[in-house]
């Protein structure tokens, strides 16, 4: 699912280095082109790894702004090309060769291991010859202006090499992931930043320390709207800067599906996931009482008439089937395609941004209740919940 699609995934990075004023275009057009995908199609090598144009993946020139230019956004993709051999496939082929072998050699009664060990490794070498690469690309787009990348992508290998690829382009940049703490910064201000400071239970400024000692965050968050939404407090304000309105109402739930998590009675780690829609959420309460987290979990947003889903991975923070009002590339012979898709990806940014917005707004309301007394109200509001009362 790529930048043009209605439902993606999301993983947000902050960039960390700053942008010189020299000519960024070509900049830019020289980076990515550096490190330009490369075909092995007509070769045997077993992958191959650049950035390619999103709207032409065999096209890695990066020479027109209007290839991936707009405005502030930069937009290309992560190519990968990979020939795989089936195991059972390398093994049947081998086994013949080495059948060849020792019909050549009756003095053998089995084939020696060096020589098993040259014959796979010829076999694979004809195979890959005769076996197409398979194609995968992943799309990113580069906020220049708030110095934030969306890769549209939840996988953690991609995200591995999303990183080493982009490292090695942009030589002195480095792309870190915005996690539920590295958010929470990005929110908080003055007197509230420092509070986040004094709640921040990570003893290391590494991203996976961070991240794994403050899954709080996440936890909190989450059982914090949805029993919000049961109690009828569904509405929040725009409160963060973006293509909305400071102020605007908006509502917002958890809905559809929840997934928790936590320790069973035999030891291990027990997950019981509540699916459909929830009238008396009766077995979400079940999973909390049982000292289970909100792990992951469907949030709905909706803003005069229009609706925004996504699925929050509550340690990460990462959107899943981020669902926005629907936009439509159109198929009319007499409109330029390319000027259409252009249109769609600003269409696409505009409610993208603003359901990050909505989503932005919900967490600092999140975070200005955890981090001061008023929590104390909430657990007592969410224990009477709990309570049936």
């Amino acid at each position: 699912m790529g930048v043009y699609a209605n439902t993606v995934s999301i993983t947000q990075f902050s960039v960390s280095g700053e942008l010189t004023g020299e000519d960024l275009f070509q900049w830019f057009s020289k980076k990515l082109s550096e490190r330009g995908f490369q075909s092995i199609e007509n070769s045997t090598e077993e992958s191959s790894e650049g950035w390619v144009l999103v709207d032409k993946p065999d096209d890695a020139a990066f020479e027109s702004p209007t290839d991936f230019w707009r405005d502030n956004y930069v937009v290309f993709s992560l190519r990968k090309d990979q020939r795989k051999i089936p195991a059972a496939l390398l093994k049947s082929h081998a086994g013949r060769e080495e059948g060849v072998f020792l019909a050549q050699n009756p003095n053998l009664r089995r084939t020696p291991k060096h020589k098993r060990e040259e014959i796979k490794e010829q076999v694979h070498g004809r195979l890959l010859t005769r076996c197409l690469p398979v194609p995968s690309t992943v799309d990113i787009v580069w906020d220049q202006k708030k110095s934030v990348i969306n890769l549209y992508s939840l996988g953690t290998k991609v995200i591995e090499r999303f990183e080493d690829i982009f490292r090695k382009t942009f030589e002195g940049f480095s792309p870190v992931i915005i996690h539920p703490l590295a958010r929470a910064r990005k929110l908080l201000k003055g007197q509230m930043l420092d509070s986040l400071e004094s709640f921040n239970q990570s003893g290391s400024d590494a991203v996976i320390a961070l991240i794994r000692d403050n899954q709080w965050l996440g936890w909190d968050f989450m059982l914090w709207l949805l029993q919000r939404g049961v109690n009828g407090e569904g509405e929040y304000p725009v409160c963060c800067s973006g293509n909305l309105t400071e102020n605007d109402k908006f509502s917002a739930w958890i809905d559809d599906r929840i997934q928790f998590q936590g320790g069973g009675e035999e030891g291990g780690i027990q997950k019981v996931t509540v699916s459909g829609s929830q009238d008396s959420y009766l077995e979400a309460i079940s999973a909390l009482k049982g000292g289970k987290r909100v792990t992951s979990a469907t949030i709905c947003m909706e803003k005069d008439e229009n609706l925004w889903k996504l699925t929050l991975k509550g340690d990460t923070f990462g959107f899943s089937s981020f669902k926005c009002p629907q936009v439509r590339v159109e198929k009319d012979s007499t409109v330029d395609q390319m000027s259409e898709r252009e249109a769609v990806f600003y269409e696409r940014m505009f409610l993208i941004e603003q359901g990050l917005q909505m989503f932005d707004s919900l967490f600092t309301a999140f975070l200005h209740e955890r981090l001061t007394d008023a929590w104390n109200g909430r657990l007592l509001a969410i224990q009477a919940w709990q309570d049936g009362e």
